[in-house]
C-alpha cells in the first residue's frame, strides 16, 4: 500500500520533516517514491514552516494513497503551493 507521511530530518532537538509518499513497507526515514513537501515545526520568523504541492497531494490521493493522520492534520491548514 503506498502511503503518504512524515519522515524525520534535521539534527537533535531541531526536527525537519519531509512529507513524502512511500510503501508502507519501508522505514520511516527510508526509501520513498516522491516528496511532496515540508514540515518545519521550529520556523521562525519569516522562515516557512510548511509547503506542500497540492496538486501532487491530490494525484496520490486520487490512485489510492492513504495519507497518514498527522499529513491529514498539517494539510488542512495548508496553502495551495504549485510546483
Amino acid at each position: 500500500m503506498v502511503t503518504i507521511r512524515l519522515a524525520r530530518g534535521g539534527s537533535k532537538k531541531r526536527p525537519f520533516y519531509n512529507i513524502v509518499v512511500t510503501d508502507s513497507r519501508n522505514r520511516r526515514d527510508g526509501r520513498f517514491i516522491e516528496r511532496i513537501g515540508f514540515y518545519n515545526p521550529v520556523a521562525s520568523g519569516s522562515a516557512e514552516g510548511l509547503r506542500i504541492n497540492q496538486e501532487r497531494l491530490s494525484y496520490w490521493t486520487g490512485v489510492g494513497a492513504q495519507v497518514s493522520d498527522t499529513v491529514t492534520r498539517l494539510t488542512r491548514g495548508a496553502q495551495p503551493v504549485a510546483a
